[in-house]
């Protein structure tokens, strides 16, 4: 918390041009860490820095969960075609048990003829409790839930979101995410009434392209922009924040450095 850094782990040098669009990273409850190298794969790393499983996949990237079952959920959204997968979840053996095709979908007006790094540049995935499957695709400036064979069983913020990044359902069964329509902004989103009840103020030029939006437990939200990670209140306060010193990134190469997404992991789990 006070920005010191405790543990790091640095990316092989052979490895280091796999970082975008997409540098997802998370913390197993192993205490391994899972991430994805876009358009290489997904490594599973213990605390020495040892590989100690690895998907080797081209058509990865933005974000990869460990599932209870041990199974591991991957999207793809860096330049995917009609023809590609957009998620897959791979056993730890690597075979692929399940797959989202948006394609079966919408390949149809006004959908099929959309590209922008990718036909829908999905850029999230989430299983849900119900065993259903959250998927963000971004081209088409929506969030599905799709059931266990695929089908589309609801749309999610359709004429809301622009360009979404990371939604994440909340306790109280609103989606939080970060939205691109300009100002950038965190929004939740009640999927019952379709309206937005609580968003962020829009972030000065520093933080753009907002990337992520945690809601913590002391109802606090931690928003990950491209050079600083701040925590603010309901209110708008902000009570936390890390940046980079002395680093301004605009434009292109505002999407392609700085931080992707952060979470806040405390001591213990």
């Amino acid at each position: 918390m006070s920005g010191e850094i405790v543990w790091e782990y640095r990316v092989p040098q052979n490895l280091r041009q796999y970082t975008n669009p997409g540098f997802d990273v998370e913390w197993l409850a192993n205490d391994n860490i899972l991430f994805v190298l876009p358009r290489n794969g997904v490594y599973e790393i213990n605390r020495d820095g040892g590989v100690v499983w690895t998907y080797q996949d081209k058509k990865v990237s933005h974000d990869a969960d460990r599932l209870p079952d041990g199974n591991t959920i991957v999207v793809w959204g860096g330049g995917d075609q009609i023809g590609d997968a957009q998620v897959k979840e791979v056993s730890p053996e690597g075979k692929i048990v399940w797959s989202w095709y948006a394609r079966d979908g919408f390949n149809k007006l006004p959908y099929k003829d959309i590209y922008d790094d990718g036909w829908t540049h999905t850029n999230a995935v989430t299983r849900l409790p119900n065993g259903n499957t959250l998927i963000s695709l971004r081209n088409f400036n929506f969030v599905v839930e799709v059931d266990h064979v695929g089908a589309v069983v609801a749309t999610i913020g359709e004429g809301i979101f622009h360009y979404q990044h990371d939604p994440e359902v909340l306790d109280n069964g609103n989606i939080l995410l970060a939205n691109h329509q300009k100002p950038h902004r965190a929004i939740e989103f009640d999927t019952k009434t379709g309206e937005i009840v609580w968003q962020s103020a829009g972030f000065e030029r520093y933080i753009v392209p907002v990337r992520d939006a945690d809601r913590l437990p002391n109802g606090n939200t931690l928003i990950t922009g491209t050079t600083r990670v701040v925590e603010i209140t309901p209110q708008g306060e902000t009570v936390w924040q890390l940046r980079l010193k002395g680093v301004t990134l605009e434009g292109l190469e505002a999407a392609r450095l700085g931080f992707y997404k952060a979470e806040r992991i405390g001591t213990h789990r």
